[in-house]
């Protein structure tokens, strides 16, 4: 990018090929692709294409070490996820900046994944020994009397993984740990865009000592349908868009499977909410990770009686944000992941513009960086309203009556988080019994996630949950266990 500052100079740790990970060996694919810096426009990595004769050994060796994994006693496959932990500490800010010169993410932001994975990697080694079954009281009939059940849960075998750019190695993180803990191989896909950030994850696991084929790895875009739709395959996991886990659910067949999908950040502001706490909340949830997080603050509604004071309020809150070089520590807003996905966000704005939206400030887009934008004056049919953007948007919608706002959010195709501002405990709760969707943050946005937490969405925002504890769930399976005495 022209006229930008080098404010660190790229890492020879960068310049890699990314190898594969299959049955504890890695190996080079036969074709690969360049991984581009979207802020500096130089090759960062080559990634493997994987092809579906690689997908076909990473698969039969998840299937051979699947009894493996699941015959480890739940304090060794904990022990395991600990060491990793270990590892990650030495290596964090190595990874973070391969993350940042991928992804076009700010480097605070990098840093702040990585050693926030530790909480999901350590998470989930706790929940390795709290794995639980429950005995069923069969005396309630008489049939049952005198017999003894329990339900147990055990692995499901072999876990099928999809994992998105926005945080590679965080998400990543949530689906390897949670099914090793959970006592299965995987194979994992990781995203094109950031190959080099997930494989410093998975070296942490082989360094660790994870078995020889309890952990696979397969890149590129060819094998990530064929994962889905295989036999072997007995649980899928995806985060990513609704479209593709639309297809995703199409292709799976009888397979239970775990979708993180879409939504379009809904965060209410009631008439008695607290502007001056709200304001910078919405700035920077808004606009962190150049908006490229399903959660991101999206849709503002505000009543009408503090919508304008609100909005100037927001409007100065993102203009302080420091828009520039992801490697300087001060800036707030890096790049998208590409230019084809910062053009897509400049048109979306101009369209809107186009139909009577008001521009308040930003949406300027310099190769793949788009400065942080506020609309007003816009309508429920625009496509920064109605669809997902995934860009370093928010805009602002006056509302008059709560409960038409309620009903909206409730009505929309998506349903992954709302937050409300409000200073009403009885506006709180109804809110929370009313509004359809995954999560209700009572004074906060759409834009909270803490890595314990059962997290995910309803309707076209995805079906299960995230969280190490609930991953394991979804996991294992149940098992009767009657005794005729």
């Amino acid at each position: 990018m022209s006229g930008s500052t080098l404010v660190q100079a790229p890492s020879e740790v960068l310049q890699t090929k990314v190898p594969m990970l299959i049955g504890g060996q890695w190996r080079q694919a036969a074709e690969t692709f360049d991984v581009v810096d979207p802020y500096r426009g130089d090759v960062v990595a080559q990634a493997p294409e994987s092809s579906l004769t690689d997908l076909n050994d990473a698969l039969d060796a998840a299937v051979a070490a699947k009894s493996v994994i699941a015959a480890m006693p739940a304090y060794e496959r904990a022990a395991l996820l600990r060491r990793v932990n270990v590892l990650l500490l030495e290596r964090a800010d190595a990874i973070a900046e391969i993350m940042t010169r991928e992804s076009g993410k700010v480097i605070k932001d990098s840093r702040a994944e990585i050693l926030r994975s530790q909480d999901t990697i350590s998470l989930s080694a706790e929940e390795a020994i709290r794995i639980e079954g429950e005995h069923v009281p069969l005396d309630g009939t008489a049939m049952g009397a005198g017999k003894i059940a329990m339900m147990l849960r055990f692995p499901v075998g072999v876990v099928g993984a999809i994992t998105p750019f926005n945080a590679p190695f965080n998400l990543a993180a949530h689906k390897i740990a949670p099914a090793i803990a959970a006592g299965n191989a995987i194979v994992l896909k990781p995203p094109p865009q950031t190959p080099a950030t997930v494989h410093k994850l998975i070296e942490l696991f082989v360094d660790a000592g994870t078995p020889p084929g309890v952990l696979n790895a397969v890149y590129g875009t060819k094998v990530g349908p064929a994962l889905v739709r295989d036999p072997r395959v007995d649980f899928v996991t995806f985060t990513g868009s609704t479209k593709v886990g639309a297809e995703i659910k199409a292709a799976s067949g009888l397979k239970r499977v775990a979708l993180e999908l879409g939504g379009t950040g809904a965060t209410i502001l009631c008439d008695d909410a607290d502007i001056e706490a709200a304001a910078p909340i919405c700035a920077r949830n808004a606009m962190r990770l150049a908006g490229q997080s399903c959660i991101s603050v999206q849709n503002v509604y505000a009543h009408r009686t503090v919508a304008e004071r609100f909005a100037d309020r927001l409007v100065a809150e993102v203009k302080a944000l420091k828009v520039g070089d992801p490697l300087d520590p001060e800036t707030d807003v890096g790049t998208l992941i590409d230019e084809a996905a910062a053009r897509r966000v400049e048109s979306w704005i101009q369209d809107a513009v186009s139909a009577g939206a008001s521009l308040r400030t930003g949406g300027d887009r310099t190769g793949a960086q788009v400065t942080p934008a506020v609309l007003g004056d816009v309508t429920g049919d625009m496509r920064v309203v109605c669809e997902e953007v995934f860009g370093p948007l928010v805009s602002v919608q006056p509302f008059d009556d709560l409960e038409a706002v309620f009903r909206m959010i409730s009505d929309s195709p998506y349903g992954l988080q709302t937050g409300i501002f409000t200073r009403s405990l009885a506006t709180a709760i109804h809110a929370a019994r009313t509004i359809r969707t995954g999560g209700v943050i009572i004074n906060g946005t759409s834009t909270w996630r803490t890595d314990q937490l059962a997290y995910g969405g309803v309707k076209n925002s995805g079906i299960g949950r995230e969280g190490p504890r609930y991953a394991i769930r979804d996991m294992t399976e149940e098992r009767l266990v009657l005794f005729n005495l």
